[in-house]
């Protein structure tokens, strides 16, 4: 199964999340993002676009996973230091790998990083 993980700002745009995945020549199964911004209309727009189920990771999930970037605005909101990580792999399961970290939009008010897993 292959995730992407979403981290992006209140002024992203499903433009900026598309751009996000676009770094990546792949076709995601899920995509994720932190519970508090699940609801959020470029989330739920880019996966009614890919037409794709989205997890909501809830903060306990998203705080277990180790992550490779580290942006200080992300620790001190969500408390991992990449939300776009953290998501992909919690949504990705037990075992879960970062394909690299995370990526950034050009207009970068977005971030996307993809996991591959087994989700359970």
């Amino acid at each position: 199964m292959i995730v992407a993980g979403f981290g992006f700002r209140k002024s992203a745009d499903v433009t900026s999340l598309r751009s996000a995945l676009a770094l990546y020549d792949v076709a995601p199964d899920l995509i994720a993002t932190a519970a508090a911004k699940a609801g959020d209309k470029p989330f739920t727009d880019l996966a009614r676009a890919l037409g794709v189920p989205a997890d909501a990771v809830p903060p306990e999930r998203l705080t277990a996973q180790p992550v490779l970037t580290c942006s200080d605005a992300s620790q001190k909101t969500y408390g991992t230091g990449s939300v776009a990580e953290a998501a992909a792999l919690a949504a990705a399961g037990p075992g879960a790998r970062l394909l690299g970290t995370r990526l950034i939009s050009p207009d970068t008010l977005a971030t996307c990083a993809i996991a591959i897993g087994d989700p359970t």
